[in-house]
């Protein structure tokens, strides 16, 4: 009963201190990545990378290999569980509270959870409850967003970003951002996310821009130099993620056709000054191979921005 009650007081804490502050903000060849942050005492910019190049092991491998390859900050994404994902809906209290543990471990910050899919499929306040229980993991793991794909479902559109709409006060009570990033379907470019953004007015619902989406979903014709140029004031978080022609993602940060520096430059002309950039994506390879191109892609972007 003691175990239960300290688990319970953890989830209640983690519950009202939630994640930090929504970070806001971020640029292209921009400012010194060690300036500070005065309102949180924070990096200007946490560079980090996400689970999803380790997808084939047990997240416990992801966290390593992040926290060696140098970042502070993770991102979750995909591992091999059983849902193909660190933290889903079905992720229960006991299971986010493990992993907060074990992101502690690692001297490693959340800065970023991608939990796939909500039940607008089943109704309206299905997937509104199933979004609640993103966000509520979020608190638990303590990541500072919420990331969201979207859906390329027409007659689940309505209904998905209702039950969004409806959970923006309730994650920004835990001081969680809901992010939604271009990933095909109708959030396939950055007027089509721009439209989503603004369909919902709300400040905690921002948008996460993904340059290799942009030429993914568009089958390499679309530059996200020219496309992060309709993203203005809407940006809160970047996947550091690469393109190769045709239709390839795996490839490690600065080795494919994105310009960062270009498409950096141009988010920060839009107003993002300041917060998280992500790595999704690496070459694959053996997990040394990959290990190795995670610490390539890290001193990468710390060059974007010293």
């Amino acid at each position: 009963m003691s175990n239960i009650s300290n688990r319970r007081e953890f989830l209640s804490k983690s519950i009202q201190v939630g994640a930090a502050a929504l970070a806001m903000t971020i640029p292209g060849r921009l400012s010194t990545a060690s300036s500070k942050n005065t309102s949180q005492g924070s990096q200007k910019w946490q560079i980090g990378c996400y689970t999803r190049p380790w997808d084939k092991h047990d997240y416990r491998v992801a966290l390593d290999s992040i926290a060696e390859a140098g970042f502070k900050h993770a991102g979750l994404m995909t591992c091999n569980s059983k849902e193909r994902l660190v933290v889903s809906v079905k992720t229960s209290e006991d299971e986010a509270i493990k992993i907060n543990e074990e992101v502690k471990k690692r001297k490693l910050e959340v800065a970023s959870v991608y939990g796939g899919g909500i039940p607008v499929d089943k109704s309206l306040q299905a997937g509104i409850d199933g979004l609640k229980k993103l966000i509520d993991n979020c608190a638990i793991v303590q990541s500072k967003t919420l990331l969201m794909g979207g859906t390329g479902n027409k007659e689940l559109y309505e209904t998905y970003y209702k039950a969004i709409a409806e959970c923006c006060d309730y994650a920004a009570e835990k001081k969680i951002g809901i992010t939604i990033k271009p990933h095909g379907g109708m959030n396939a470019t950055g007027p089509q996310c721009r439209k989503l953004v603004e369909k919902l007015n709300h400040k905690n619902f921002t948008l996460w821009y993904d340059p290799g989406n942009i030429f993914y979903y568009s089958n390499g014709e679309l530059n996200p130099v020219d496309d992060a140029k309709t993203v203005n004031g809407l940006v809160s978080g970047v996947c550091i993620k690469d393109y190769v022609h045709p239709k390839k993602v795996a490839v490690t940060p600065g080795a494919g056709q994105v310009d960062f520096p270009a498409v950096l430059s141009q988010l920060e002309k839009g107003g993002f000054t300041h917060g998280p950039l992500i790595i999704e994506t690496l070459k694959p390879g053996t997990l040394s191979e990959i290990n190795q191109q995670a610490k390539i892609a890290r001193q990468f972007v710390e060059g974007l921005v010293l």
